[in-house]
């Protein structure tokens, strides 16, 4: 008796109960398999478009159970997955065949407020720490959605609502507790292993399992945010408005435009903004967005920080499909926003299209000082699409791609590695680690040389990218 496997190289492979049951009471939290309770639970994910089915799943409890379960991996080469928030629209926290680790269950946070830092544990929801670390005054940059796990944000790069005045999410991580291919636990710092802490930084999990985050924290009290919505027909002169009006913006406000449709059905065009200073020089910052045009709507106004991170999440629930693609622009001329406004009026309902704006802080790190490589630009397309059925999957994928090939006159050609889709191929995974490819490559040789960690916007070691 046993189980069939999918290994490393795609092969399939028996293993034995026995060495099932030995890996199983070796662990502290559950080992799953396809007969027991909670397995179609716990290889859920936030895209509905990913449906697959791991031989092996193991609910970890702490760092010994993700050492115990990457050394069994390697040693039955094990096609491996890392499961943490279960929020990346690729859905790479799940494999087929092969065995999961599932950080989900390790939730622990510690804030010391004097410090100014946090540490957190990988199975985290932005939403989660937010709630520690808020109870100080306290946060770091921690995405757009308070449903985002911290964990792929931060080793992906990390945007959000604090990204112009605190830079990136991976900019403040100070060290992490990482549990390599081989099996074991180092701390990674610009102290220790300098080289793998460069390489987290927006490398993704090529690296290993990360075990514990710690992150520089900055004081953020309550803020000034929310929505302006005008209807759809402005769009252009809306984004255009923006485009201009965001160029000479404090850092302390960080504002996005997105085209979407209100849940009772009505096309519009959105700024939605969080303003992270003094609410008085708040207010005289946001008075151009809020005297521009006849918004239909003005819900910018004082609220926590939380509040904040969560008035997205109901726009991009669990268990919709999900196909997305994004582009870093290099400009946002009159040509651009007409093809934007076009392909606006074809897509789906439950789609948006979101124009992020960066610059500041985050673009002051150099680019060869963390994985993370594009420090210059101001301004990433996401085309999001989003639907519910799977019988509409070929025309909602169509017309995103249709629209990202017509954005490509005025791509940088660079993408955000957290917002590729699944099965992208290797030339977009090269354009997200951009100049930074190469030295990541030889990170990887170090630490992961049979690319145990594959599953993934993967880096290949240097070996194997020869072969």
């Amino acid at each position: 008796m046993g189980i069939h496997v999918v290994t490393l190289e795609g092969a399939s492979r028996h293993i034995d109960s026995s060495a099932i049951g030995k890996l199983r009471s070796e662990l502290r939290g559950p080992l799953l398999t396809a007969d027991d309770d909670g397995y179609d639970q716990a290889r859920r994910i936030w895209n509905a478009m990913i449906d697959k089915r791991p031989a092996l799943i193991a609910r970890c409890a702490g760092a010994a159970d993700v050492m115990r379960a990457v050394r069994f991996a390697a040693d039955h080469e094990l096609l491996l997955s890392v499961k943490g928030g279960g929020h990346n629209v690729a859905g790479t926290a799940v494999c087929e065949g092969g065995l999961m680790i599932d950080l989900s269950r390790m939730k622990s946070a510690w804030v010391d407020p004097g410090r100014r830092v946090a540490r957190a544990e990988p199975g985290l929801l932005w939403q989660e720490l937010d709630h520690e670390t808020q109870a100080f005054g306290l946060a770091t940059t921690g995405g757009v959605v308070g449903e985002t796990g911290i964990a792929g944000l931060v080793l992906g790069g990390g945007v959000g609502w604090l990204v112009r005045k605190h830079g990136m999410s991976c900019d403040n991580l100070l060290s992490a507790d990482v549990v390599t291919a081989d099996g074991r636990l180092v701390r990674a710092s610009a102290a220790t292993h300098d080289d793998l802490f460069w390489a987290l930084r927006g490398g993704g999990g090529n690296f290993g399992v990360v075990t514990s985050f710690e992150l520089g924290l900055h004081e953020v009290g309550p803020v000034l945010g929310g929505l302006i919505v005008h209807p759809r027909a402005a769009a252009a002169d809306v984004i255009r408005f923006h485009r201009d009006f965001v160029r000479s913006a404090p850092e302390e406000l960080t504002s996005y435009v997105g085209i979407l449709t209100t849940p009772d059905g009505m096309p519009v065009v959105a700024l939605a903004s969080c303003y992270c200073g003094d609410l008085a020089a708040g207010e005289r910052a946001v008075r151009p967005m809020r005297e521009f045009g006849k918004p239909v709507l003005d819900d910018l106004r004082p609220r926590p920080y939380a509040e904040v991170q969560a008035m997205m999440g109901g726009g991009f629930p669990w268990g919709r499909r999900n196909y997305w693609k994004s582009s870093f622009l290099a400009n946002v001329n009159d040509a651009t926003v007409d093809t934007i406004v076009a392909h606006a009026s074809s897509m789906s309902p439950l789609s948006a299209i979101v124009l992020e704006y960066y610059g500041g802080a985050a673009s002051r790190v150099p680019a060869g000082a963390t994985a993370f490589p594009h420090r210059d630009a101001a301004l990433n397309l996401l085309i999001l699409g989003q639907w519910e059925n799977a019988a509409d999957d070929a025309a909602q994928i169509g017309w995103v791609r249709s629209f990202w090939e017509a954005l490509r006159p005025w791509s940088s050609a660079a993408v955000y590695m957290n917002a590729l889709s699944d099965g992208e191929g290797e030339d977009r995974v090269r354009a997200a680690y951009g100049a930074n490819y190469a030295r990541l490559a030889a990170v990887k040789n170090r630490y992961d040389p049979h690319n145990l960690f594959r599953s993934n916007q993967n880096v290949r070691p240097l070996a194997a990218a020869a072969s």
